[in-house]
């Protein structure tokens, strides 16, 4: 069963890394940096984590597997991303996360 603070860390740390990208790349007006917070919804089975006002992951409330989704509240299994165990292992800031090298994680 997830908790509610390895939720909340996801969040946190998805919505840094967004706007930490948005920085280096030179993007980073506040319509982009008020597009790149982050919400959790909570839901019976999955629990839905929104950058600005569409979806991007889903997280197995049973398991903590993050995943990504095929539209609103619909996982993709084949997008699975670690879980709320290894959010570390994943740079989340571009449009889809992806797994740090072992020599490159911070």
């Amino acid at each position: 069963m997830i908790t509610t603070e390895k939720i909340e860390a996801f969040r946190s740390l998805l919505q840094k890394q967004q706007i930490e990208r948005l920085k280096k790349d030179n993007l980073d007006c506040q319509t982009n940096i008020d597009n790149s917070v982050t919400y959790i919804k909570p839901g019976r089975k999955y629990t839905k984590v929104d950058v600005g006002g569409s979806g991007k992951y889903m997280v197995v409330n049973e398991t903590g597997e993050i995943f990504g989704i095929k539209a609103y509240g619909v996982i993709h299994r084949g997008h699975k991303y670690g879980t709320l165990d290894t959010i570390n292992d994943f740079y989340w800031g571009y449009y889809k996360a992806y797994r740090l090298s072992q020599s490159s994680k911070r």
